[in-house]
């Protein structure tokens, strides 16, 4: 009598077994991809969102003070102390009013303003420079990446190094 048998062999089940595991170990290098990449597109979303933040806040004050926010140009390392201390009952003036946006973007740069565990999250190492020619301003802000690129470097705001990123926002104030 022949003996017929059904089923699967033990190595037709190892093989089975390494196509499966392979499949779930390029579903987790995936993952950690995709983790990475939408850390990076945070950071520039971020950088992007204090660049119009700045520039909405020179848009909304005198436009005779475009000036003096580029006086004091790169922001980043606590170069505005501390705000003027106006409120509804006290209104600010067109100066104090600069002190006020700048002391306020510079502690969203350095990330005070969310804070985890007594430290600052946001961008890290950023600096923000602003110029302006009449009424042209131009934004940058530069921070440090996660990982080196091969050509980092940035131009003339918050240093170089191939880990830089940079992003600037350029506009018309009028």
């Amino acid at each position: 009598m022949k003996n017929n048998q059904g089923g699967m062999t033990f190595i037709e089940v190892l093989i089975a077994l390494v196509i499966i595991v392979t499949g779930i170990l390029g579903a987790v290098a995936m993952q950690a991809t995709a983790k990475k990449g939408s850390f990076d597109a945070m950071q520039r979303s971020l950088a992007s969102s204090l660049a119009q933040d700045i520039i909405e806040r020179m848009r909304n004050n005198d436009r005779d003070n475009l000036a003096a926010y580029a006086a004091n140009s790169p922001y980043g390392s606590g170069k505005i102390s501390s705000a003027p201390t106006c409120n509804k009952d006290t209104s600010c003036s067109a100066g104090q009013m600069v002190t006020n946006d700048l002391y306020g973007w510079e502690q969203a740069l350095m990330g005070n303003n969310a804070k985890f565990e007594g430290a600052g999250i946001g961008l890290v190492n950023a600096v923000g420079c602003i110029t302006h020619a009449a009424n042209a301003v131009t934004v940058v802000i530069t921070w440090d990446g996660r990982e080196s690129l091969v050509d980092g470097s940035t131009e003339s705001c918050g240093g170089t190094g191939t880990k830089r990123r940079q992003v600037q926002i350029e506009a018309f104030l009028y």
